[in-house]
């Protein structure tokens, strides 16, 4: 069986720009799509989150416009994100999706119900919040902190942004790359600083933005986020899932903004049970 370790990049043409994909699980069903965060590219999935609900479903991760692998440049806004996300799910031939978004992604899908609301079927929103949250306007000097300690220590940001430093947040931080480490063939392109500071600017502005009307969202939405998340405060996913029609909030004990690959074991067995529902 394919695992995410050994899955081959794909690539599919959409309306001329060349978007790069993997998929996992049995191809049968309604697929779930992932969509990941700030600076992510293929090879940032946990696979033990990938596989763990490729187990039962047909997953398909993908570089977003001018993310790793795929072509153009990364919108300077969360809604043509969203356009592009549905743009390429549509390119693939579906009518009907399951959305897990982390981070940014939560925000793109987000946008991707509220645009194609036809097309999603059941939500997982990650370590995200609702455009317009206050206080998002700290994450530039946030993540630069990250990258400054990041620097001094030759670690990767993520183990300051992700994590908390506590021996416990530290140990999860080491297995977690470990685990993003397990890939070590046809690897993808990394992250450019177009896209880098195109990104930030997206979520910049999608917190500076008007509160969307959240209530038009009908599918059911499962909120997930750790206790301390330093990049999206965990105050803004009970927020989130409150405005929700149709939610259920999960925030993990002692974790932060990874608190879904710290706890990846009790997060994979809940994810499936909401998708199962």
């Amino acid at each position: 069986m394919t695992t995410w370790k050994t899955a081959p990049t794909k690539t599919i043409d959409v309306d001329g720009t060349p978007f790069a994909y993997r998929e996992v699980g049995e191809p049968t069903g309604v697929p779930l799509i992932f969509l990941h965060h700030f600076t992510a590219v293929l090879d940032d999935w946990d696979p033990r989150v990938v596989d763990g609900l490729a187990s039962r479903h047909h997953v398909i991760a993908f570089d977003n416009r001018g993310v790793g692998a795929s072509g153009s440049e990364v919108p300077t806004d969360l809604e043509q994100m969203g356009a592009d996300a549905i743009a390429f799910i549509r390119a693939l031939g579906y009518e009907k999706v399951d959305l897990f978004g982390f981070s940014v992604g939560g925000a793109v899908a987000q946008m991707v119900a509220l645009q194609a609301p036809e097309l999603v079927r059941r939500m997982i929103l990650a370590g995200t919040g609702p455009r317009g949250g206050g206080g998002i306007w700290k994450m530039p000097f946030i993540v630069g902190g990250a990258y400054t300690k990041a620097f001094l220590t030759r670690k990767d940001p993520r183990h300051f942004l992700f994590f908390p430093r506590t021996t416990e947040g530290k140990k999860a931080a080491n297995a977690y790359f470990d685990r993003l480490a397990e890939r070590t063939t046809d690897r993808d392109k990394p992250i450019s600083s177009q896209a880098r500071l195109a990104q930030l600017r997206a979520i910049t502005s999608g917190g500076l933005h008007a509160p969307d009307d959240l209530s038009r969202i009908m599918a059911p939405v499962f909120v997930a986020n750790g206790d301390n998340d330093l990049m999206v405060a965990s105050s803004h996913s009970a927020d989130m899932a409150k405005r929700l029609p149709n939610s259920k909030l999960r925030i993990y004990p002692n974790s932060g903004h990874g608190g879904v690959f710290q706890h990846h074991v009790e997060f994979v067995r809940e994810a499936l049970a909401f998708l199962a529902d």
